[in-house]
């Protein structure tokens, strides 16, 4: 029996190319502590040539549209590749936030109150004040990264956004004040919760990607009913959206208010700082670990596939 080949894909199409490719190189430094791996880039919507479902056992990288939409997962399913991370169908609605919102509310978690809109209709700053509040956050409805991200406070800001947005489906929901915090899941388990502290208070694209502005503590000084409470909901998420071998949770917590879900995430950043990696430190796991537990299941599924038996 041929060990398989792990290729990582890295950049993608999407405005968080330039992220893929760090979370790529990362993995893929760690995977060959203990695996083949071949990395390949990918700058246009089909799979790289060079690849072969009976030799290669794919690890994408690859965030945003093409990446976790479902886009680039169809077309390894129809060409019969194993790969890591959730399938078409679960990449397809998680990337879709308005439907993973009312999976997540259906049960029994909280979200935050919000519609979706179309950027050709934006709906009035007034009625939105008198059932959400003045305080609103707006974002693309299918993005990642905090790319369009927007914190709006009264009219003129509120006006200020609709004017930049782009072209496509819009989130507006009500502001919930309190703590940002996130939680990894790993084969169905969360992992330990990870707080997120900007400077500003808005973790937005720049607090996210620009060094030292945004402070990060682990595990998160919570009391540990609300921890497990989160990760409780984590692990529903995760399961009631179809997802399989790892994905991250993002929440807000309100001292007066409980728990918000806010979004799944399956592939979320891979670089050794980022938040997956911190959630897997809470329970002792370094990035060469927390590397190799996240193919394993693809390997499996590889084998299942071409009729290997490891034992």
């Amino acid at each position: 029996m041929r060990e398989p080949i792990l290729a990582v894909f890295s950049g993608g199409v999407s405005g968080e190319r330039e992220v893929s490719q760090r979370s790529a190189a990362a993995l893929a430094a760690a995977l060959r502590e203990g695996f083949p791996v071949e990395l390949f880039d990918v700058s246009e919507r089909s799979i790289p040539p060079g690849l072969d479902p009976t030799r290669h056992v794919v690890v994408s990288a690859l965030h945003g549209t093409f990446g976790e939409d479902g886009g680039m997962q169809a077309l390894l399913e129809e060409a019969g590749f194993a790969f890591a991370g959730s399938d078409a169908a679960s990449s397809r609605l998680c990337m879709n936030k308005t439907e993973t919102k009312k999976i997540a509310a259906s049960a029994g978690v909280l979200v935050p109150a919000g519609l979706m809109f179309d950027s050709d209709s934006p709906p009035l700053f007034s009625r939105m004040a008198e059932t959400l509040g003045e305080e609103l956050i707006v974002k693309p409805n299918s993005e990642g990264s905090s790319i369009g991200l927007h914190f709006v406070a009264g009219e003129a800001g509120f006006k200020q956004a609709m004017g930049e947005l782009t072209s496509g489906q819009w989130i507006l929901e009500r502001r919930v004040r309190g703590r940002e915090l996130t939680v990894g899941v790993l084969q169905g388990k969360a992992l330990g919760v990870v707080e997120i502290i900007p400077q500003s208070g808005q973790f937005d694209y720049q607090s996210k990607y620009t060094k030292g502005l945004t402070h990060y503590q682990w595990p998160a000084d919570l009391p540990k009913e609300i921890a497990s409470r989160m990760g409780q909901a984590a692990e529903t998420v995760f399961r009631r959206c179809g997802c399989r071998d790892f994905a991250r949770v993002d929440f807000m917590f309100s001292d007066s208010e409980g728990v918000f879900f806010l979004e799944i995430n399956t592939i979320p950043g891979l670089t050794e700082t980022s938040l997956l990696p911190k959630s897997a430190l809470c329970q002792g796991i370094d990035f060469v670990s927390l590397a190799k537990a996240l193919v394993v299941p693809a390997m499996d599924r590889f084998n299942a596939a071409q009729g290997n038996f490891v034992g």
